[in-house]
C-alpha cells in the first residue's frame, strides 16, 4: 500500500513543507508557511486535509558534533504538537546540513527545498516495504 508523507523543515519564523510517497520514494518541495503559533497550525491543517498523509516527517537540527541546542528542542516540541493535533505518526530525521544542501541547489524556495531534502533522507534511510514490480528483481 502506498503511503503519503508530508515533511517539515522547522524554523522559528518559517516552516518549509515537502511531500512524497512510499511508491516513488521521491520528495518534492511544496511550499513555505510563514506564520507562527496557531496561524502556523491552521495552514498545516489545510495541507493535512488536502494531502491526507499517512505520516509526517520533521527535521531536527543538531550541532555538527551531534549535540542538541535550543532549536533541537523546539523542533522536537513541534513534532510532538503535530502528533497531538493530527494523530499521525511523526518521524524525526537528523537535518544537520539540509539547509546548506538546499542553498547549494539555489532553489526559489529554500525552506521547502530543505523539507524535500529531509524527506528524501527519510526515504533513503527507510527500507522500502513496497514489493518490486513484476519484471523487477
Amino acid at each position: 500500500m502506498t503511503q503519503t508523507y508530508l515533511a517539515f523543515d522547522f524554523g522559528l519564523k518559517r516552516v518549509g513543507v515537502a511531500c512524497g510517497n512510499s511508491l516513488l520514494r521521491q520528495a518534492s518541495p511544496l511550499r513555505t508557511i510563514a506564520a507562527e503559533g496557531d496561524a502556523r497550525f491552521v495552514q498545516i491543517k489545510k495541507l493535512v486535509d488536502e494531502w491526507r498523509p499517512d505520516a509526517l516527517v520533521v527535521g531536527v537540527p543538531f550541532h555538527p558534533d551531534g549535540a542538541e541546542h535550543e532549536v533541537t528542542l523546539r523542533a522536537r516540541r513541534f513534532a510532538r504538537q503535530l502528533q497531538g493535533r493530527f494523530h499521525l505518526k511523526v518521524h524525526e530525521v537528523d537535518e544537520r546540513y539540509s539547509s546548506v544542501e538546499a542553498e547549494r541547489d539555489d532553489p526559489d524556495d529554500l525552506d521547502s527545498a530543505a523539507a524535500a531534502i529531509i524527506l528524501q533522507q527519510f526515504f533513503n534511510e527507510t527500507p522500502s516495504s513496497t514489493p518490486p514490480l513484476e519484471g523487477d528483481a
